[in-house]
């Protein structure tokens, strides 16, 4: 068997650290409280608090940190894993299931989410999980006083991008684009709203096993990454300034700085824009342009719930987040997509909310997180897999190399990627770890990032300082 993959000490003490907490809570003589760990912190993590309030029973709710898999194998090797996790990506539900570590759910009767979404928490026709709270991750966030008309189509999204990048080379005006490159994930996102438009068939396929990432829907979206990529001043310091950029600090450039007219970015944006707004006007989205005018297919993620075996109270717990009136707190707070759709759209209190909420019902437009859904380290994280890939992929098209010439890189970095993912799932294998954090983070070290060929990543041509985003 394959050893797991290594526990980090940070991670370790604080998994110990949580464990003995939650024992000394259980031995204290009073009622047992239920303990959550989630990947949230700050704001999601106080809302979720007053969600839990609302429990019959008392909840213990933790942050685990940005690599919750670290975390939960930590706490499972120490033999003191939480009552119920909330997990970011629908892979380490079935694995930890297939692993024996999950009890099967049985969520309320008002429960209720499209089948895009259902289906991948189930494992051998059991539930294992509930979707607690859903993402919207195709919209482009801008000020109304810089860009008054916003693109309906890509071609329109090419010229203007074009016209824009010009007016910054001759005026000094704000670039079209801002891009946190250093956080893989964004690049992942728009690579999964380009293929979910231009190859709607093929999107689902890519996540199975023995799927062929050499084939021609995925050139083709690469090459239509890269004729927007490529275009001269279209980020704002150039491709290896926004290599060294994080997501956080890409959203201050449209909405603070307003050093970039236009962002890429899921609706939890909106937590990073409250402190930086800058006078009365906010930003404002559209959808993501797809070929046609009104938008591609609605990428989205989520974050299920999952109860762990022998925990005392945890199904249960479980299956109440899974009510419609549960996150009523976070509703009326705002900055919360349900993706339960019997909860009702005038539950929500903000228009944005609304609208946002009616898109991810509207049939046969959805198409759920494709990187999410990647086997092992495939899934991406921080310097490996498909997130590491695609850096290495911007770096290529930003920095002058020809699109035909990044594609075959790229494609062939994904192809040996993915045959290594199905690899580790043969029998025999053992146990494997499902890739690491998901959400907003530190961006990965750069040092020696390739992009196939010998081509190196921006750290190796001498910039390797500290590139850490100011928050």
């Amino acid at each position: 068997m394959r050893p797991a993959a290594r526990v980090g000490r940070r991670t370790l003490l604080r998994a110990t650290a949580a464990g003995a907490t939650a024992l000394a809570a259980g031995c204290s003589g009073g009622t047992r409280s239920v303990q959550v760990a989630v990947v949230w912190s700050t704001s999601e993590l106080d809302r979720f608090r007053e969600v839990v309030a609302g429990y019959p029973a008392p909840v213990q709710v933790i942050s685990a940190g940005n690599d919750i898999d670290a975390f939960l194998r930590a706490r499972h090797l120490a033999g003191t894993s939480p009552d119920v996790a909330i997990l970011p990506r629908p892979g380490l539900v079935t694995e930890y299931a297939q692993r024996g570590w999950l009890s099967p759910v049985r969520p309320s009767t008002d429960y209720a989410v499209r089948v895009e979404l259902s289906d991948l928490l189930m494992t051998e026709g059991e539930r294992y999980g509930v979707w607690v709270k859903a993402a919207h991750k195709s919209l482009v966030w801008h000020l109304p006083s810089v860009l008054p008309a916003p693109p309906t189509t890509w071609d329109d999204l090419l010229r203007q991008t074009r016209e824009l990048a010009a007016g910054a080379r001759r005026d000094g005006g704000p670039a079209p684009l801002a891009i946190g490159a250093a956080d893989g994930w964004v690049l992942t996102d728009w690579f999964e709203n380009v293929l979910a438009d231009m190859a709607p068939g093929s999107y689902y396929a890519l996540a199975q096993q023995g799927a062929d990432w050499q084939d021609k829907p995925v050139r083709d979206a690469l090459d239509r990454l890269a004729g927007l990529w490529s275009i001269g001043g279209a980020f704002v310091g150039g491709g290896r300034r926004a290599l060294l950029t994080q997501y956080e600090e890409s959203v201050i450039q449209v909405v603070h700085t307003k050093r970039a007219v236009m962002l890429l970015g899921a609706d939890f944006t909106a937590d990073v824009v409250r402190p930086f707004r800058r006078g009365p006007e906010g930003p404002v989205t559209f959808r993501f342009p797809g070929t046609h005018p009104g938008g591609g297919p609605l990428i989205v993620g989520g974050d299920a719930a999952v109860a762990f075996a022998d925990a005392r109270g945890g199904v249960e717990l479980v299956e109440w987040l899974a009510r419609a009136d549960s996150f009523q707190p976070w509703l009326r707070e705002g900055g919360y997509l349900s993706p339960n759709t019997n909860v009702s759209i005038a539950s929500y209190t903000d228009g944005v909310g609304k609208q946002l909420a009616t898109e991810m019902r509207a049939p046969g437009t959805l198409r759920f997180d494709l990187s999410d859904q990647l086997r092992g380290a495939f899934t991406g994280s921080d310097g490996v897999g498909i997130w590491r890939i695609m850096q290495g992929f911007f770096a290529d098209v930003t920095d002058g190399v020809r699109a035909g010439e990044a594609i075959r890189r790229a494609t062939g970095l994904l192809a040996s990627a993915a045959r290594s993912a199905g690899a580790a799932d043969e029998p025999g294998a053992g146990p494997r770890r499902a890739g690491g954090p998901r959400r907003r983070r530190s961006s990965p070290a750069w040092s020696g990032l390739s992009g196939g060929g010998g081509h190196v990543g921006p750290a190796a041509a001498g910039r390797g300082a500290a590139r850490r985003a100011p928050r």
